[in-house]
């Protein structure tokens, strides 16, 4: 089994890009950089206060070469990043989360300062997590980028590759949403799968064929949670009538030709031939994860939040150096 984390670090290669890194208070984060850098996989801009960084890279034994630094201390840069923020806004017609005053505060912190370099295009994607918690990076985003036409909620898309399976991609196939929303609504549900969708299609390069799954197929069961699966369904039709959704499948018609055929007796673009699976909460889509984590010896990857009008990756706070590489790989990928 090719793994997938180096599939995605070549195609990165291919298209490398800036990306925001805020955290330079730790040692991996300047480590991961400049393996990105060394890689090709994309340019690290470090947005902290300069002596921080230059701290973290002597402890780290990391040399700054090639790496931008943007130093957030700079007065006079900072004052102008947030007049153009508000300025942006006024000329789209975007309402702002925050006053003039209350941008110029916020970016105090390297986390909202680097994601307003990235909504307004000075940077391609921003990669955090690592120390700040989550509920910081959501806040942050929510704030400065804000999300993407057509979706209510952020999710996490987990990239998952099972040893023996043979799927329509392959061995690798999407799940959502592994990470945010413990019962997300019909509304939420279709948010859901519109931004797997999009960022499967970032990532993979794949035409996403997205199955809503639930313990039914096409009305064997009946219950709240299943009649919530095909709200969700009508609502993502209805938002996005371009992507190919279908539902409600059990797991084996979602992704089994010969089940398919048996279970759903009329055509469908995704019965028997998903690449992405949403479930209808998150005790499923973390259960389903970890269970092929456990018994089938596979592996997850991803900790890209899809939702929001930018690509913003979420790290664990425990990840490795070389983990942290194969998700900037991902989030370069995804800012294509």
């Amino acid at each position: 089994m090719a793994d997938l984390i180096d599939e995605l670090v070549e195609k990165a290669k291919a298209t490398p890009k800036r990306v925001a890194l805020p955290e330079c208070e730790s040692e991996n984060t300047l480590k991961a950089a400049r393996r990105v850098l060394d890689d090709g996989i994309g340019t690290p801009v470090l947005v902290s206060p300069r002596e921080t960084i230059e701290e973290t890279a002597k402890a780290a034994g990391v040399s700054l070469d090639g790496m931008e630094i943007v130093d957030i201390t700079d007065d006079d840069a900072a004052n102008a990043l947030a007049d153009r923020y508000m300025a942006k806004g006024e000329q789209e017609g975007i309402e702002r989360l925050v006053s003039r005053k209350g941008a110029r505060r916020k970016i105090k912190k390297p986390i909202y300062y680097a994601m307003m370099m990235e909504e307004l295009g000075d940077v391609d994607c921003t990669f955090c997590g690592h120390t700040n918690t989550t509920g910081d990076v959501l806040m942050a985003a929510q704030m400065i980028i804000g999300l993407q036409e057509g979706v209510d909620v952020p999710s996490i898309l987990a990239m998952v590759q099972t040893p023996g399976f043979e799927g329509p991609e392959g061995d690798v196939i999407a799940l959502t949403d592994c990470g945010l929303n413990p019962e997300p609504t019909a509304e939420e549900l279709a948010s859901i799968a519109i931004a797997a969708c999009d960022n499967v299609h970032s990532l993979m390069g794949w035409d996403p064929r997205c199955a809503f799954i639930s313990y039914s197929t096409d009305g064997s069961g009946e219950s709240d949670s299943v009649e919530k699966v095909r709200k969700a369904l009508e609502i993502t039709r209805t938002r996005r009538p371009d992507l190919k959704v279908d539902g409600e499948f059990q797991l084996d018609a979602a992704i089994v030709p010969a089940t398919a055929a048996k279970k759903v007796k009329r055509e469908s673009e995704v019965a028997g031939k998903a690449n992405v699976l949403v479930f209808p909460d998150l005790n499923c889509a973390n259960t389903a994860v970890k269970l092929i984590q456990l018994f089938a010896h596979g592996k997850g990857f991803g900790h890209n939040l899809s939702g929001f009008k930018c690509p913003v990756a979420d790290s664990s706070r425990g990840a490795t150096v070389e983990e942290m590489v194969g998700d900037i790989a991902m989030l370069v990928l995804s800012a294509r």
